[in-house]
């Protein structure tokens, strides 16, 4: 499967509404910078219109960096269908691109809204033709989406139809509450695109179910023209489709290239913990501390005679690095890794005993690393095997 998809990051706006999630403007500019000059993202949404005091900051840093390298139309951000109030914020700042959140669901329109769909569409409209005049680039949110294809697909097609002609340069479809599964998402994705050939339509999937990779993948396979991701899958409750997770699965299973570094990703996630706060779980994939670390004897040991437990998830093209942990379940290939790994030869005997060491301290629940446990592991059993030799 060949084809253009864009990525879009929110991990600045969609992200930071993780609980006890809140970047100062200049983790935010530097974490734009990486996402957009390093990582090479094709887009990037970084807050809410009429926030605070300090996302104004943020916006202005952002922007007075992205002018200077052709970047202000890839930066985003979020406004409401408030006609002028929004477009204004945004426009002082020298923003260009305003994501419209329009309510994309019956439940949201007359419950939240309280209006009619034809008072909406109005406001939406009126929101447009003012950013038109301010030269500002729309693209438009249809939240709640997948509760509006499940329960009121009829109302989504309204709004489609009313605004196809419209100065809308993306409609944006979320699951908002992560309620779909994979088939679903094709499904109802590749009628949308079916029926609006010429529209150019994003997704954005929520991890509650935790499908929002898989549910990204299946819009890709649906055709869709753009995702949206976060780092680590920040966001709220269960959080978005992570980014590192997306553009890898893109690539090895669709044959998606999206441009993306992939040897930049492990750095980007640890600088998004590092001002999150938020450590991700050791098993987290691509970017955890434990995905390239074999424990098993035996997958040591295949590896040693062939490469066996390999795939193309190699930790070299996330410039990260394979190891081998020693415990209770350890073989002597671990062992060797390790001794190689800090240069240290010894006999097939002494081996045995370290080993055995080794197991004795894992059953204790003790950790041992390679590099500050393991020489003295060594040494203090070579010191009990002399003496025993010299009785």
């Amino acid at each position: 499967m060949s084809m253009n998809l864009e990525i879009m990051d929110t991990t600045l706006r969609d992200g930071e509404q993780m609980k006890n999630v809140s970047y100062s403007p200049d983790e935010k500019l530097a974490l734009a910078k990486i996402l957009l000059d390093e990582i090479k993202v094709d887009r990037i949404e970084i807050t809410s219109a009429k926030v605070s005091v300090g996302e104004k900051e943020a916006v202005r840093k952002i922007i007075d960096w992205a002018n200077q390298y052709k970047y202000t139309q890839r930066v985003e951000i979020l406004g409401f269908v408030d006609i002028t109030e929004s477009v204004d914020w945004i426009s002082n700042l020298g923003g260009k691109v305003i994501n419209i959140l329009a309510k994309g669901s019956i439940n949201h329109l007359t419950n939240q809204l309280r209006k009619t769909k034809e008072q909406h569409v109005k406001e939406i409209k009126e929101t447009i033709s003012y950013a038109g005049k301010k030269e500002i680039t729309c693209n438009l949110w249809l939240e709640d989406w997948s509760n509006g294809m499940l329960n009121s697909p009829d109302y989504v097609y309204y709004l489609i139809d009313n605004l196809a002609e419209e100065s809308i340069e993306r409609f944006m479809l979320p699951d908002t509450l992560g309620i779909l599964y994979p088939s679903q998402v094709y499904h109802f994705l590749k009628n949308i695109i079916r029926k609006y050939p010429k529209l150019h339509f994003d997704f954005h999937a929520h991890n509650d179910y935790g499908l929002a990779t898989a549910n990204t993948i299946s819009a890709a396979e649906a055709g869709i023209k753009g995702v949206h991701c976060t780092v680590n899958g920040m966001g709220e409750r269960a959080g978005n489709a992570p980014l590192e997770e997306v553009v890898v699965a893109l690539k090895d299973f669709l044959n998606i290239d999206t441009g993306i570094e992939e040897k930049s990703l492990y750095h980007l996630s640890k600088t998004v913990e590092a001002f999150s706060t938020y450590r991700i779980a050791s098993n987290k994939p691509i970017c955890g501390e434990n995905v390239f670390t074999q424990t098993a004897g035996i997958h040591a040991d295949g590896d040693r005679k062939g490469n066996l437990y390999a795939s193309r998830l190699l930790p070299e093209r996330f410039n990260r690095k394979r190891q081998y942990s020693l415990g209770k379940l350890s073989g002597k290939s671990n062992l060797d890794y390790n001794l190689e790994e800090i240069g240290i030869e010894l006999s097939k005997e002494q081996k045995k005993n370290i080993l055995d060491r080794v197991i004795e301290l894992s059953d204790k629940k003790k950790t041992i690393t390679a590099n500050a446990d393991l020489p003295y592991i060594i040494s203090d059993v070579l010191e009990t095997l002399k003496k025993i030799l010299l009785n």
